[in-house]
């Protein structure tokens, strides 16, 4: 029995803001496109292109007919800075993810808006503090470079590498279970709702990729429910321990539905983002190994080549954290953002009413000339504190911003620099000479080949 699609659909959602009048964004200039199909075909064919020449025909603010809805597309960081830290609450995130995300990550922190966003969030992160993050920064140096190793001297395909390796990494840091076959079947789970979440077909058919996602989503629930009384009694350090524990400012415990919904939601956000962002730092280190020399100097003088990279160390690896930040500016793991608006705004000289469908790109502002010179120029010299004294806060947004930035960006942080310390102190990256891999953008970049490198030990 397959659960009510209907929440992902605004006749599932009666609290949520009704979608304008058919008629109420012909002001706003842009292309409807095919009927029933809009411009979406367009748009999943090339994201950058189909944005490119939009901007080109209409400016910095447009609108589509695309996923069934007409919407509004915003651009530059004052876009960002307006959707993102949204100063007088005209923006949802439910109702901007719902659409996509509901049938299988319902009540996760990106789905919820102001106070209960906010009581959650602040609940949750007892999961990031120091004690647990230094135990969390045992478990990936020991994952890590046992795993590191295997690859040594090898011809791989580093996505699929690492997307194994962030499963495994799960299991062991967020759910504190060791490898082996149970750990198989909950990343099986995860995996298949990963990919229900951009499938065509919205109905959770069977033989359909929904279909496959939310029966992950079954078997994912029904682990889940019953440890988390004993997941509280045991007092574990592991992350879903954690928030089996976390408890609101009055005291009480978050209940058992809230605690499985926020681990489901948390793996699936940190899964495909760290995959997604690793391979574009170890492709963009291995166009430029001059860099490659300098982060491993960087990293060497605070661990011995193999060795564990210490927690304490860790804020002191500088050209390492810019260099992870360039590879987030030039290829972002989540291109846009989607939100709805609450209520009327104005920007950019439109007046947009409640109701529409709104979105924002990281992707395009990451590249603008006027923040960033020579834009597509590795080069994470970008972000010295002089570099970046001046320019807008919102020119650079990979994490998000305002109320609903990454609650986990320190812990993607900490796994980047310990992958790249036992990667770097003990190899070099190559590639083949002329090799480019092109890159698919949506939904979460990835190299259309898998990037096929090679770790040479020094």
């Amino acid at each position: 029995m397959f659960p009510d699609h209907s929440i992902q659909r605004d006749s599932g959602n009666p609290h949520w803001t009704r979608l304008p009048g058919s008629n109420a964004l012909d002001h706003i200039p842009g292309e409807d496109g095919l009927p029933i199909l809009g411009v979406t075909l367009r748009m999943l064919a090339d994201p950058e292109g189909f944005g490119n020449e939009m901007r080109a025909k209409y400016g910095p603010v447009y609108r589509t007919n695309a996923f069934g809805r007409r919407q509004v597309a915003l651009f530059g960081a004052d876009a960002n800075e307006l959707v993102l830290f949204d100063r007088d609450k005209v923006f949802s995130s439910e109702q901007g993810w719902g659409p996509v995300l509901n049938l299988l990550f319902p009540r996760g922190l990106m789905l919820m808006d102001f106070d209960h966003h906010r009581a959650d969030r602040r609940a949750l992160s007892i999961a990031f503090k120091p004690a647990p993050m230094r135990h969390y920064a045992e478990s990936l140096n020991e994952g890590i470079g046992a795993r590191v190793l295997q690859w040594s001297n090898k011809d791989i395909t580093f996505y699929s590498e690492i997307k194994k390796l962030t499963l495994d990494l799960a299991a062991t840091s967020f759910l504190g279970i060791p490898w082996g076959p149970e750990a198989d079947k909950i990343n099986t789970a995860f995996v298949d709702m990963v990919q229900a979440s951009i499938g065509v077909v919205r109905r959770p058919l069977p033989f359909t990729k929904m279909g496959k996602g939310v029966a992950g989503r079954k078997f994912l629930v029904d682990y889940f429910t019953p440890q988390v009384l004993q997941r509280r009694e045991q007092q574990g350090p592991d992350m879903f321990s954690q928030f089996c524990r976390a408890t609101r400012d009055d005291g009480s415990l978050l209940t058992t539905d809230e605690v499985v919904d926020h681990m489901n939601f948390l793996m699936m956000a940190a899964h495909d983002t760290i995959t997604s962002s690793a391979s574009s730092l170890i492709w963009l280190l291995a166009k430029n190994p001059e860099w490659q020399d300098r982060i491993r100097a960087e990293l060497l003088e605070h661990a011995p080549a193999g060795a564990p990279m210490p927690y304490d160390a860790l804020p002191n690896l500088e050209l390492t954290e810019m260099a992870f930040k360039e590879a987030l500016r030039l290829i972002p793991p989540v291109p846009s953002t989607p939100r709805r608006a609450l209520k009327d705004f104005e920007f950019g000289g439109y007046r947009i009413p409640a109701g529409t469908p709104v979105s924002i790109s990281a992707a395009y502002t990451h590249k603008q000339e006027e923040h960033w010179p020579e834009p597509h120029r590795f080069d994470p010299l970008r972000f010295t504190p002089e570099a970046t004294r001046n320019r807008h806060k919102y020119a650079w947004v990979p994490f998000g911003g305002g109320a609903h930035m990454c609650l986990g960006l320190h812990f993607a942080y900490m796994q980047i620099k310990v992958l790249l310390h036992h990667v770097l102190s003990q190899h070099r990256i190559v590639i083949e000479p002329g090799y480019e891999p092109g890159w698919q953008a949506w939904p979460i970049p990835q190299p259309k080949d898998g990037l096929k490198v090679r770790f040479e030990t020094l």
